[in-house]
């Protein structure tokens, strides 16, 4: 099951025009779209205030315990407190994550969830310049009403040569 997700998370995506968020299927509801939308703007608020510890813990609360996080420089970590351990050592009144306006893409999961892919950049505390941009792929779980994330792949890290 695990690899046959992560496979299908992997699959190349186009995106057709460069404005707004977009759903793959013409036919599904824009719903799932401002759900997920919604969701990451919330996690990343708080990962951007993530100094504060009530923060980190709000950011925290978004994530599967058994999350698995990929990052193609820092490594793989198999769980959220290994995870979160990272973010407040290496992210936390460092910098902060911004979304690529018009970058993300919601695609449904059939009796799962939801996968979100898009770019986002990372911009100093210190300064506020924004130095380096990154694509991510997002799984999201739904069970009941309740959204967690159960995957997330950050990748393509580069420098921005404006710096904004």
């Amino acid at each position: 099951m695990k690899a046959s997700l992560f496979a299908a998370v992997c699959v190349s995506v186009a995106v057709a025009g460069n404005t707004g968020t977009v759903v793959a299927e013409a036919s599904e509801s824009g719903t799932l779209v401002q759900t997920i939308t919604q969701l990451d703007s919330e996690v990343f608020d708080a990962f951007n205030r993530c100094a504060d510890p009530a923060q980190l813990q709000r950011h925290a609360s978004f994530f599967s315990e058994s999350v698995e996080f990929y990052h193609d420089t820092g490594g793989v970590t198999w769980n959220r407190a290994d995870m979160l351990a990272n973010t407040s050592k290496n992210a936390c009144g460092h910098y902060t994550r911004e979304v690529v306006p018009g970058s993300i893409v919601v695609y449904p999961i059939k009796d799962f969830g939801a996968v979100e892919l898009g770019s986002h950049r990372f911009c100093q505390v210190a300064g506020g310049r924004c130095e380096g941009i990154a694509d991510f792929t997002i799984v999201w779980q739904k069970v009941d009403s309740d959204w967690k994330i159960t995957r997330v792949l950050s990748y393509g890290h580069r420098a921005i040569s404006s710096g904004r």
